[in-house]
């Protein structure tokens, strides 16, 4: 398993997150954005900077993930092309998306982009809390332990 993040929107706190986990388990991770990001100097962990553009960075980390590997990603049509190849797929507030939910995922995003369009205000995404930080936390080590639980 390697961990992929879609990094261009990943925000820094579950960057940190990463990078810990990351340290303890030796698992490769790599941030694939289109800026430069900043990371501890470790083996195990690379950034993938790709150029300017709508869905470069999707495009690249579908080229690349195998299953079985993790993606970090808030993208709900990325997720969706994801779970197809066999990816596990965790949002970066701990919701972990799966074939049984990701249908009603891309229709609630479909739904909300409808509205939008239309021109109705739907607001943005509350700010990341202390408490989806620990979600997210939670269920990286339940992935993370699942996985070692298997190899062992």
């Amino acid at each position: 398993m390697q961990i992929w993040v879609d990094a261009d929107a990943c925000p820094v706190a579950i960057r940190e997150i990463l990078f810990r986990a990351a340290e303890r388990t030796g698992l490769h991770l790599t941030l694939v954005a289109n800026h430069r990001l900043r990371h501890p100097p470790l083996k195990n962990i690379r950034v993938w900077q790709v150029s300017s553009g709508f869905d470069v960075a999707d495009d690249e980390i579908l080229r690349r993930i195998e299953a079985g590997d993790l993606v970090i990603t808030g993208d709900i049509p990325l997720s969706a092309e994801l779970i197809r190849k066999g990816a596990h797929v965790l949002s970066p507030r701990g919701e972990r998306l799966s074939r049984e939910n990701i249908g009603a995922r891309l229709n609630m995003r479909d739904f909300m982009e409808s509205m939008r369009s239309s021109g109705l205000h739907t607001g943005g995404s509350p700010a990341l809390s202390q408490a989806d930080r620990k979600q997210f936390a939670d269920q990286l080590d339940r992935i993370l332990n699942a996985r070692r639980n298997r190899a062992e």
